[in-house]
Parts: C-alpha cells; sequence; structure tokens
C-alpha cells in the first residue's frame, strides 16, 4: 500500500516578496498566502510563490481569516510563518527609542495570530539582535506565548554559510511544533567547503561602472564619480579605504572615530562567502561591497545571488526600468530562499521522525 503523501499549507505573515515562502516551495510545500504592508512586493510573491498576496496590516488580520485560507483537508500540516521587520532590533533602534516602536510589536501581533489561529507548526526568523534587545523581551514574551499554547520551541543563531549560502549574514531561527519536539538540521557545510564569492557570481560578465548588462537586466551596477572611481582602483584585493593614500581618504576616515569603519569601500574576495547583504548593498560606501577585482559596486544581479535567489527569479514586471536603489532595498530586505530551504527541510524532518515513532 503506497504511503500518504503528507501536505504542508504554508501562511507567510511580512512575506515581502517572498524569499522564505520561495525557499519553503522549493521544499513541496504548498504556499496558500503572504500578507505584507508593502503592495509592490504582490508581483513577485505572486509570480514566483504561487500564493495569493494580500495588503494588510497584520494588526487587522484576525485568526479566522487566517484559519478560513488554510484547507482543512484532514492530516494537513498548518504552517504559519514570519519574518517581522528586523530594523527596530537593530543598534540604530537603541539611539531611536521610539522611532520603530510600533515595528516592534508586531512580534506580538503574530504571538496574537498564533493563539487563535494554533497552527501545528510556527517558524519565525529575524536578526540575532531580538533576543538580547533592551527596550522590550520580544523574543522572550513570543517564546512564552508559544509555550503556553503547548508549542515545542527551539530557536538558534544561524551562520548562514554553514548552510550553503554565500554571505557571512547570521540569522535567528525559530521553530515551534504543536506535535512535538523539534529542531533545525545541522549545517551542511564547513569552513572547507563554504560557498564563495567566487561560486555565486564568477560566471557573470565582467561590467564597468555605470554599465548594465544587455541580456540582464538586474546585472547592472551604479556609476561612480572620478574620484570615487580613483579610490576603488587604489583599492587592493580584499582591502579598503585604510589602503588609500591619503589625498584620496575622505576626512571622517581620517579621524579616531572614522578607523572602526574599516570596510566602507572595501573589496570581496573570491575564496570566501560575501558580506551580509543589505538594503544599501549596491553602492561602495556602504561597506564591503566592492567587486573583487572589476573596478564597481556589486550587481544588483549579483545581490540576488548572494541572497540565494534564483537567476529565473521575476522581481519586478518592468525590471530595466526599476532603479538599483529599489532593487537592492528589495533584495536586501528579503530572507534568502535557501535559508527557507534549511527551513522546510528541518519542518519535514520533524513530522518524518513523528510519523517513524507512531
Amino acid at each position: 500500500m503506497a504511503k500518504k503523501k503528507i501536505t504542508y499549507e504554508v501562511i507567510d505573515l511580512f512575506c515581502g516578496i517572498g524569499g522564505l515562502s520561495y525557499g519553503l516551495k522549493c521544499q513541496g510545500m504548498k504556499i496558500i498566502a503572504g500578507f505584507d504592508l508593502d503592495h509592490t512586493c504582490q508581483y513577485a510573491y505572486e509570480t514566483n510563490t504561487g500564493g495569493k498576496f494580500y495588503y494588510k496590516d497584520v494588526r487587522a488580520i484576525s485568526g479566522d481569516e487566517i484559519n478560513n485560507l488554510y484547507s482543512q483537508k484532514r492530516g494537513a500540516i498548518k504552517i504559519l510563518a514570519g519574518c517581522a521587520p528586523c530594523q527596530p532590533f537593530s543598534s540604530y533602534a537603541f539611539k531611536n527609542k521610539n522611532k520603530d516602536k510600533d515595528k516592534y510589536n508586531l512580534l506580538y501581533e503574530f504571538g496574537r495570530l498564533v493563539r487563535e489561529v494554533r497552527p501545528d507548526i510556527v517558524t519565525m526568523e529575524n536578526v540575532p539582535a531580538i533576543a538580547s534587545f533592551k527596550l522590550q523581551s520580544v523574543l522572550a514574551d513570543f517564546v512564552e506565548v508559544l509555550q503556553k499554547e503547548s508549542y515545542n520551541v527551539k530557536y538558534k543563531v544561524v551562520y548562514c554559510p554553514d548552510y550553503g549560502i554565500p554571505q557571512t549574514r547570521k540569522r535567528l531561527v525559530l521553530l515551534a511544533s504543536r506535535l512535538g519536539h523539534i529542531d533545525l538540521m545541522p549545517p551542511a557545510h564547513t569552513k572547507d567547503n563554504y560557498v564563495t564569492v567566487k561560486d555565486a557570481i564568477g560566471h557573470l560578465p565582467p561590467l564597468e561602472a555605470g554599465q548594465g548588462c544587455p541580456t540582464d537586466a538586474l546585472h547592472r551596477c551604479r556609476a561612480l564619480s572620478p574620484l570615487n572611481l580613483q579610490r576603488l582602483k587604489s583599492t587592493p584585493y580584499g582591502g579598503s579605504w585604510k589602503d588609500w593614500p591619503a589625498d584620496l581618504m575622505l576626512e571622517c576616515h581620517k579621524k579616531e572615530g572614522g578607523k572602526s569603519f574599516g570596510s566602507v569601500y572595501g573589496r570581496m574576495v573570491w575564496e570566501e562567502p560575501s558580506p551580509t547583504m543589505t538594503t544599501l548593498c549596491t553602492g561602495i560606501g556602504n561597506g564591503r561591497f566592492g567587486h573583487p577585482v572589476q573596478n564597481r559596486a556589486i550587481s544588483a544581479r549579483e545581490t540576488a545571488l548572494f541572497q540565494t535567489f534564483p537567476i529565473t527569479y521575476k522581481f519586478f514586471p518592468n525590471e530595466h526600468e526599476v532603479s538599483l536603489t529599489k532593487a537592492s532595498r528589495y533584495i536586501g530586505n528579503a530572507v534568502p530562499p535557501k535559508l527557507g530551504e534549511v527551513i522546510a527541510q528541518s519542518i519535514k524532518n520533524h513530522i518524518e521522525d513523528l510519523k517513524n515513532k507512531a
């Protein structure tokens, strides 16, 4: 007698352009819906994940609304996923305590929906700083909600290269199950076989600063002023502004406080993973975002590849018209799909273990 196939149904809160949902989909999970307050994410989300996009504030969503979206098929595993905005938990938030107050309250809304929906599995991804957030015990409060609802909870800080993601991003990943003990799958990589910058982008056509690839609308990079082009030409392989002659240095870097920003105007190296992608990563003045050997910042396509989006992923209906600022914001904000795959495989391992013990 054939084994009955387990179905997994996913609803994604704070879904953005669909990085997390796409990763879950790649592991065979059915994406039901995604919710986000940025309506311009709809095209990317629906085109790539197959789920329905809802332009709605999580504070206005009811548990009944979520439950009505699940199929109610017997045996289907209901998953509620979410990556609440991470900006409130950054170091910047400590200096601007009231600026993002509403945003860090969004995790409490996630907790409310868990209570009302009672899905089988909950997963949440955020910056590691959420665990030590000084303004409010946001993570501890969320875990308490889950435990009171009889969830087994596990969370850990993930170093993305350990899971085949070619950037040094660290993220806190939480998994919770009402069905039994759950854990994140073990790492598949070590320093000896990390996916590197060369692996991720070494095959792309070369570009000059300000140039675009005629066959790939996202493989284009920012123009540089003559001075910044001279600065980048003076930056050696793996180096930064610290390697420049004094006449090229910015005044802020000559001061004692500026010396701590050692990565800005820096070049990546082929043999290692890239730095963490950010919403500003297509500018050389925002971090170590210089190409290893070409005199330019990384392109939007390179950003997407470091984030593990496939070359076939459709971000915008008019990719050749979208500004680099907008493209890097969307892509840099996303959950790497490969991390979504790791989460999905961990959930599937968990369900398989339960079946074997039954």
